[in-house]
Parts: C-alpha cells; structure tokens; sequence
C-alpha cells in the first residue's frame, strides 16, 4: 500500500552565508493513512525541520518528499497545525476562532458565506462539544484557560478535516494534570476522527501514551535512529503510563536518545 507521506533519502542544511549547517541527515520515513508517529530526541535534532518538511514551509536540500504517491507540491496537502502557543485570535470568539480554516483553506471558503451561520457552525460546535468547550463557544480565548484555549486550538486544528495534522509540543506550556487531561483529549480526536498525525514532543511518557509509531532521532544533524511500535492496546488510561511494562519502553526511550552516537558529517559532494 502506498504511503500517505514518503521521505526519501531527504536532508536538509541551512546556509547562513559562510556557514553551513547539516540540520537533517539523508532521511527516509514512511507514515501510513491513520498513522500516529511521534518524533523525539534532543533539542535540535530536526524533529520540527520534519514537521516544516511535511508542511512544505521549508524545501529539503536533498531528498524527495511524496503525498499519496505524488511529489510533494504537485497538488495542495490539507494540514492542521497545532503549536506550543494556541495562537487564538484575542478579538474572536471561541467559535469564530475554530471556524477560521474553513473561511481560508480550500474548498471550504467558497462556500463560507453560504455555509457559515448553518453547516458550518454545526460543525465547529460539534468539534467543541467532542472537547467539552460547547458552553465556552461565545468566550473569548482570554476567558479561558491555557489548558481550555490548547482544546480549541485542537478543534481548529481539526475542523476542515486535514490530510496531515502536525502537532509541535501543543502541551508544553501546560501544568502535568492539564497536560496528561488533554493527552486523553487528543486520544479520543484521533481515535474518532482516524486522523494522521505527527507529533514533535520532548516527553517520552506523551509519546508512549499517544502514538503508534516512535520515531527517536540523534542529536544534530539529526537522524532516524529508531522507528518503534508501541502496541499498548486503545483506549489506553494514565494510570497505565505508571505500570512497569510502561515505564519501561519510557526507559529505553531515553536510554536510547541519551547513547545516541553522534552522527557523521557528510561530505558537500555527496550532498
């Protein structure tokens, strides 16, 4: 089966005049319809230069990036994205700030006049009740919680049905318990709506819990050094993430990330 996302043998370097730097080793990965890959490793280690790879804001040095079987670019990819910061619209509603993609992201805005007092807004309070952020539609993101604005956020992410979602640690600027709520959060999203899914996370508990895949990369230039599945049986509770069979993939995780040899330098021809 095809993938949905291939990484062919993709590097990246960036040239900031006379200094180069090899951010992205030669990188192959495959990420499959329906796919939850989380990436992690240190800081700097190209596991965002993957999510902007994905996402086409950035272009790769070498390599090939291919969508459903076509070159990266040939047709328009729907991506969601989610950041650290939830980057919702002060002056907005909670609901006017979820139903903005489907005012700007194609096909949906030809339709928004039409659709955006029916259609569409049954679509957004949908999204906002699955989060349980229904009777906060008419608030304004200052009204909220950081932990309630990351849920909008995520219904934003969502609402115009993406091809790809890239996740760049939407939770890091939370507290543990908010955290670990809307990792439960996000479980029942992706279980419900089978989205595909990349997440970039410095914790290896949220990777273990979330994903399918894990992806664990060496420090800069960044390599794939492990690509493993995670088969803890859906839908999987916090307290599981305290269980020994649990904390032990965590263990290795770590063992792994901090044993990493570093990777070589290639050479400019070969590049």
């Amino acid at each position: 089966m095809t993938p949905l996302v291939h990484f062919d043998e993709v590097c990246v370097e960036y040239d900031a005049g006379r200094e180069k730097t090899l951010a992205l080793q030669p990188t192959t990965l495959e990420v499959a319809k329906g796919d939850f890959i989380a990436l992690v490793g240190p800081s700097g280690c190209g596991k965002s230069t993957i999510l902007k790879l994905a996402s086409e804001l950035l272009a790769p040095t070498a390599g090939h990036i291919f969508f459903a079987g076509r070159e990266l670019g040939a047709e328009p990819v729907r991506v969601g994205m989610a950041f650290q910061s939830a980057s919702l619209l002060p002056w907005l509603s909670i609901r006017d700030n979820v139903m903005l993609p489907l005012k700007i992201v194609p096909p949906f805005r030809e339709h928004y006049r039409a659709k955006r007092k029916g259609e569409y807004r049954d679509r957004v309070d949908a999204l906002l009740a699955q989060v349980g952020l229904l009777d906060f539609a008419d608030k304004n993101p200052w009204q909220l919680s950081g932990g309630m604005q990351q849920r909008a956020n995520l219904c934003r992410a969502l609402v115009h049905d993406p091809d790809l979602l890239l996740l760049d640690e939407p939770f890091g600027a939370l507290d543990q318990f908010t955290r670990e709520e809307l990792w439960s959060t996000l479980q029942d999203l992706w279980m419900a709506r089978g989205s595909t899914v990349l997440l970039v996370t410095h914790d290896l508990r949220e990777a273990a819990f979330l994903a399918n895949r894990i992806c664990v990369m060496s420090a800069r230039p960044g390599r794939i050094i492990e690509d493993r599945q995670v088969t803890t049986p859906r839908p999987r509770q916090i307290s599981q993430t305290f269980r020994p069979e649990f904390v032990s993939i965590v263990e290795q995780l770590r063992e792994l990330i901090v044993h990493a040899p570093a990777a070589p330098q290639i050479p400019e021809a070969a590049q």
